[in-house]
């Protein structure tokens, strides 16, 4: 073997073990619905127990979300019982794929959509009587509740509960807005239970002067046989009904438009959303007040208090509410990857949908790709690790809009007014010679920055500089072969911030070129461009990542709780930084850039083309 095969191989060996290690730091990797094993499910439904469900009928009022009380009853109650909630409300072995006529067919084939202990209730393992309180959501399908014995390994079901469904289950729902493919576009893209053959969708807007009009929305979808492998293809299958996007074309800079999503039935009849708002984006290198909002690895959190096995994204809600609190003053925002951490359970991204509502319907919600959406051994990731759990990108990919050229390749630029992003796939290779890596130049090399002043580089794994402590192990502060290929171009482009995830804490770097600091100052940034700050900002909600024990000097600040970046551009020379705390909005951390053109032009090591002494 040649020496640079065995390189290579060692390179690939290395990064295979990292990408295992951030998954499953410390065990806490795991999705709480994969704690059950549902092949194992029996079923000795018992007469003496029994579980009712009320309301029967959610949504009346247009509402996609609902309370639900589930009343139970065992008089052998035990603190391992648990409920579980189904969607579809019939999940017995009608579900199950095939199996060959000498092996005995499991009886439950698909996983619940949330589940709670009962002893959750105090009263439960006293009398074995309890009212559970669970919150729903139009997920285009009824609901049942399932009483367990024998905890998660080994789950027995000796009550299941009446129906409970959506007045309407099929209504448009949970709008994410997107950036479209120039400045003046937003996108909108929604979920519905409706198929273009039973509805057409469209999407009804206006704006303050500009007369009422409808845009066409085209209609996705994914199976089964999308799905690369479990549990994605297994007790994590649930139809992900129909996604449908529509681009809203030659909008006015910064003006506020409302919109509603519609479905127009064969008959004529129109099912309409709830109405929403949005403001346009500015013109690219237009002067006014942008906030960006930056964070990964949220994933979902559940308000009713299921899924509580092993705290899996305590930071999540508190994040969410602190955006929603804030949302006045939000422009748009990046999720850096690791967005739902589903795994494999297909009903955790509408789960997840629903909780962003509140901002992805009313600000660009833009996405990156991360591990836990993309990477599946043999399907072209760059990574042979499981943690997309057999979803290998589609759904992300399928669920969200963002401008790239190729859905499958999540690397795109993006322009917002005096910003320009570029947002690289770190499941994909980056490194020089790659498509990837053509890409990313090109991207920082194409800006004016007398109109755009203010470079972003964007990606999930940390291709800068990290203590985290598993980085500090290998002894790299890095992702393995991360910013070899790639600080040149940060350097030579003069990229302001570079932001990461992957890494659940936050750290901030100094300017820094080739592992050394350039500039010593900590708080206030002026003059020439000197070295590019790098940000990890992977703690909006999954379990935190400890740091290593040794903090080089480049790192200036860390922080082991969760929370997100707010950046606020005032004109073309003024940048401010915070860093916010989910759990209660304040700053903990802030900087400032005072930059002029002059200053971005000024040549400082490795970032100006060579010149000439000829006349």
């Amino acid at each position: 073997m040649m020496a640079r095969d065995l390189f290579a191989l060692l390179c690939f060996i290395v990064q295979v073990a990292s990408s295992l290690c951030s998954g499953h730091e410390n065990g806490r990797g795991d999705q709480a619905l994969s704690q059950i094993d549902i092949y194992s499910t029996s079923f000795a439904l018992r007469h003496t127990a029994s579980i009712q469900a009320s309301p029967h009928v959610l949504g009346s009022q247009g509402e996609d979300t609902g309370w639900v009380n589930v009343d139970i009853s065992n008089p052998e109650p035990s603190s391992d019982d648990w409920v579980g909630v189904f969607s579809p409300a019939k999940f017995d072995s009608s579900s199950c794929a095939p199996t060959d006529a000498k092996e005995i067919a499991p009886f439950i084939c698909s996983a619940p959509i949330k589940y709670m202990y009962a002893k959750s209730h105090p009263d439960y393992m006293k009398s074995g009587n309890a009212v559970l309180k669970f919150l729903l959501i139009n997920q285009r399908a009824d609901f049942s509740f399932a009483l367990f014995t024998g905890g998660l390994s080994n789950p027995t079901v000796v009550a299941v509960s009446n129906y409970v469904s959506f007045t309407n289950p099929k209504v448009p729902v949970y709008p994410r807005l997107a950036l479209g493919n120039n400045w003046d576009q937003m996108s909108v893209t929604w979920t519905s239970g409706y198929n273009i053959g039973e509805a057409v969708p469209f999407v009804e807007w206006s704006g303050k002067g500009i007369p009422s009009r409808r845009s066409p929305a085209g209609t996705l979808t994914f199976t089964r046989n999308s799905m690369c492998g479990a549990p994605a293809r297994t007790v994590g299958w649930r139809d992900p009904g129909f996604f449908h996007t529509a681009f809203l074309k030659d909008l006015w800079p910064n003006l506020k438009y409302t919109y509603r999503m519609g479905h127009e039935l064969v008959n004529g009849s129109i099912i309409w959303s709830k109405n929403y708002t949005f403001k346009s984006s500015p013109y690219p290198g237009q002067d006014s007040l942008q906030r960006v909002i930056i964070f990964g690895d949220m994933g979902k959190g559940e308000r009713d208090g299921s899924n509580e096995y092993n705290d899996y994204q305590p930071g999540s809600l508190n994040t969410t509410d602190q955006l929603i609190k804030d949302l006045t003053n939000i422009d748009i925002v990046f999720h850096i990857g690791d967005i739902t951490y589903a795994n494999g359970y297909i009903s955790q991204w509408d789960q997840f949908t629903a909780q962003v509502e509140p901002i992805a319907s009313t600000v660009p919600y833009m996405i990156a790709s991360g591990n836990h959406e993309r990477d599946w051994p043999d399907s072209g990731s760059f990574y042979g690790g499981k943690d997309s759990g057999g979803e290998c990108g589609v759904p992300a990919e399928t669920m969200f809009y963002f401008p790239a050229e190729n859905k499958a390749k999540f690397w795109y630029s993006a322009d917002y007014g005096m910003f320009r992003f570029c947002v690289a796939d770190t499941e994909h290779d980056w490194r020089e010679g790659s498509e990837q890596y053509r890409f990313i130049e090109r991207c920082l090399a194409s800006v004016d920055r007398k109109t755009q002043p203010w470079l972003i580089f964007i990606a999930h794994r940390v291709l800068g500089y990290s203590t985290n402590d598993w980085y500090g192990q290998e002894g790299s502060f890095e992702e393995p072969m991360g910013r070899e290929s790639l600080q040149k171009l940060w350097q030579k482009y003069k990229v302001d911030i570079a932001f990461y995830g992957h890494v659940h804490n936050y750290e901030r770097t100094c300017p820094i070129y080739q592992n050394q600091c350039v500039d010593n100052e900590k708080c206030h940034y002026s003059g020439a461009f000197k070295g590019t700050i790098h940000v990890v900002v992977g703690g909006a909600g999954s379990h935190l990542s400890s740091f290593s024990s040794l903090k080089p000097n480049w790192s200036i600040f860390r922080d082991y709780d969760y929370g997100f970046v707010k950046l606020t551009s005032f004109d073309h020379s003024s940048l401010l930084f915070e860093y916010k705390k989910s759990s209660d909005g304040a700053v903990h951390d802030s900087f400032t850039v005072f930059r002029e053109y002059r200053d971005v032009l000024a040549c400082v090591r490795d970032s100006c083309d060579p010149t000439t002494l000829a006349s």
